[in-house]
């Protein structure tokens, strides 16, 4: 198979990051139909969508075999065409028993794919010289866009769970057919054979512990801003109902902004910089917005989470792919454990102090990846010529 080009392989890798984002985001967008269509309580819709992570977080040691065995471009096509299965699955489950185990087995399948094309990228960046990691995640956020234009304008035709998942399901397969000519080829995998395979085996464990910690904590920043951002705008702050959703909004642009801008970062500074730069903007940023008040300060910060955060996930998965294919899957399994964890542990802080708190608590989060990846042998800078 020939060697494709830089340009070729990146867009290639990140036509599955945006793949993930549109099959996710679909199943999630029509979650308030398939729970009147299974006659669900809110507990319920909680346990399903908990579902989700918990088998992406279970699956572990099954991706930790399978990259061994088939290698992250394989196993990132296997588990996108058992994506597409679930979904049309999905789209025609009769009841929750079956709708938890269909919805278990996405996340098994999320996880796979996450650790394929999060190896494929590191490998990418490894192969040439070059950065690419922030921009791929920000076509995750793109491909989640994309699958709530697609809802919207699929709903306003027809009501159909089915016609929808089919639609979206031949667009993921259209993604798929186009990715894969272009994925890097089974020798570029996580961590190269020979002494220096062998060094990074005989590395501590606490070095990939210290990853997985800030990719758990990095993971709860992200998400807690999602679930309580908007409840914190209307409930403290007062913001009117027009205004309160700009919480997720301005969190969320941000973020893709800062994606798209953030492996120029990565060349000029090193990933150290910049995990630690943005995670202490993302802190103290929050902090400070909720010492100030008000509904412009607390926009601010929460702008600043979402530039400052933007970064991290990708440079820490670039870090624990340098380790290995065992350190990639265990960081990306703490990273889904820290995205399930964070809106539960925030909302207990929020019951049992109140709800600044609680958003005081990411803010706490966010400096506490500050910490800890200054204990990452972080990849040396990229000579700025190269990218």
């Amino acid at each position: 198979m020939p060697t494709p080009s830089f340009a070729r392989a990146k867009w290639s890798i990140a036509a599955l990051f945006c793949f993930l984002g549109l099959q996710y985001g679909t199943w999630v967008s029509r979650l308030p139909v398939l729970r009147t269509r299974l006659d669900l309580d809110a507990g319920e819709v909680g346990l399903l969508l908990m579902a989700c992570g918990a088998g992406a977080a279970a699956a572990f040691p099954l991706v930790a075999v399978l990259m061994r065995r088939l290698g992250p471009r394989r196993l990132s096509l296997v588990s996108a065409l058992a994506l597409i299965a679930v979904l049309a699955a999905l789209s025609v489950v009769p009841d929750y028993p079956r709708a938890l185990l269909a919805v278990c087995a996405d996340g098994v399948a999320v996880g796979c794919l996450n650790v394929a094309m999060n190896a494929q990228g590191a490998a990418l960046e490894t192969a040439y010289g070059r950065t690419a990691m922030a921009q791929l995640h920000a076509t995750f956020s793109g491909g989640l866009f994309a699958a709530a234009l697609l809802a919207s304008g699929v709903t306003t035709l027809t009501a159909s769970v089915p016609a929808h998942f089919a639609v979206t399901g031949a667009l993921l397969l259209l993604l798929l057919v186009c990715a894969r000519p272009g994925l890097p080829a089974p020798a570029g995998s996580v961590a190269p054979d020979g002494p220096k395979r062998r060094r990074r085996r005989a590395l501590p464990a606490g070095t990939t512990l210290v990853m997985g910690c800030a990719m758990a904590f990095g993971t709860i920043t992200e998400g807690a801003m999602n679930d309580w951002s908007t409840l914190y705008l209307k409930d403290v702050v007062k913001a009117s109902s027009a205004v309160a959703p700009l919480g997720i909004a301005v969190v969320s642009a941000t973020m893709l902004l800062a994606r798209v801008c953030a492996d120029r970062w990565r060349t000029r500074w090193g990933d150290g910089w910049v995990v630690r730069a943005g995670s202490a903007v993302a802190g103290l940023g929050l902090a400070l917005a909720l010492l100030a008040g008000g509904v412009v300060a607390t926009l601010l910060g929460f702008a600043c989470v979402g530039l400052g955060a933007a970064a991290v996930t990708p440079c820490v998965y670039v870090a624990a792919a340098e380790r290995g294919a065992d350190a990639l899957a265990l960081v990306a399994a703490m990273g889904t454990t820290g995205l399930l964890a964070g809106p539960a542990l925030i909302g207990f802080v929020a019951d049992a102090a109140g709800l600044t708190p609680g958003m005081a608590t990411v803010a706490a989060c966010a400096l506490i990846v500050t910490l800890t990846a200054t204990w990452i042998p972080w990849r040396p800078r990229v000579p700025s010529a190269a990218g």
